[in-house]
């Protein structure tokens, strides 16, 4: 089980603060949401964000484009030091090109799926990719109530990978805490996106506690 504490709940003004303070309460990754006002209504962290957080942390950066035309986006986080790239099936004609392109940059390519996106939208190239992310809220900003039809996708993502031997691990973002973990966890997701719960809490260490402990009890 991998946490990733999403920055779009960080405090910006202290960001490496508050990217050290994931990593000391014992965050895996760190998920940077990217959003460019178009493909959602929020207008987010770009390449420049990357770049300023990775002198600062050794842990993969989990870069999530929220934005019409990735392929326009992918070589500057890249260059700017993203290890993983993950894209919308809904934000490109061309999926597969684009993945060849964050593979084309030494990088972990991932695909992203919104609630309303069913899982054959990208069953074409489940064999090509890294990482699933399944949208749990609808994307655009933090703070969102965990959409539970969701469910479903991460089983059937789970399902597909067992039958055909695929390699990617699946990742839910949005409305992720103590409870809703156990859900997403026995569907079969590996990689746990949470930013409010984290970093709205008093004390984050005993908050990326009680996620852990909420899964380890339902093993």
């Amino acid at each position: 089980m991998l946490i990733a504490p999403s920055i779009l709940s960080a405090d910006f003004a202290n960001l490496e603060r508050d990217v050290k303070r994931a990593e000391k309460a014992g965050a895996k990754y760190i998920h940077i949401d990217a959003m460019d006002g178009n493909f959602v209504d929020n207008l987010t962290l770009g390449p420049n964000i990357v770049q300023a957080i990775r002198p600062h942390t050794k842990l993969p950066l989990d870069c999530h484009l929220m934005v019409e035309n990735p392929e326009k986006f992918i070589p500057s986080f890249a260059k700017a030091g993203a290890d993983i790239i993950s894209i919308h099936v809904e934000a490109t004609k061309h999926i597969h090109g684009a993945l060849q392109l964050i593979k084309k940059e030494q990088v972990a390519a991932g695909v992203v799926i919104n609630p309303g996106t069913p899982v054959d939208a990208i069953k074409a190239v489940l064999g090509d990719v890294d990482l699933v992310l399944v949208m749990t809220v609808n994307p655009g900003f933090g703070g969102q109530s965990f959409i539970e039809s969701t469910v479903d996708k991460i089983k059937e993502l789970n399902e597909l990978r067992k039958k055909h031997n695929y390699r990617y691990l699946i990742e839910v973002d949005g409305g992720i805490t103590d409870q809703t973990i156990k859900v997403c966890h026995q569907a079969g997701a590996d990689i746990f996106v949470a930013g409010s719960y984290l970093y709205g809490a008093d004390d984050m260490e005993r908050a990326f506690q009680k996620l852990e402990g909420a899964v380890s009890n339902d093993i």
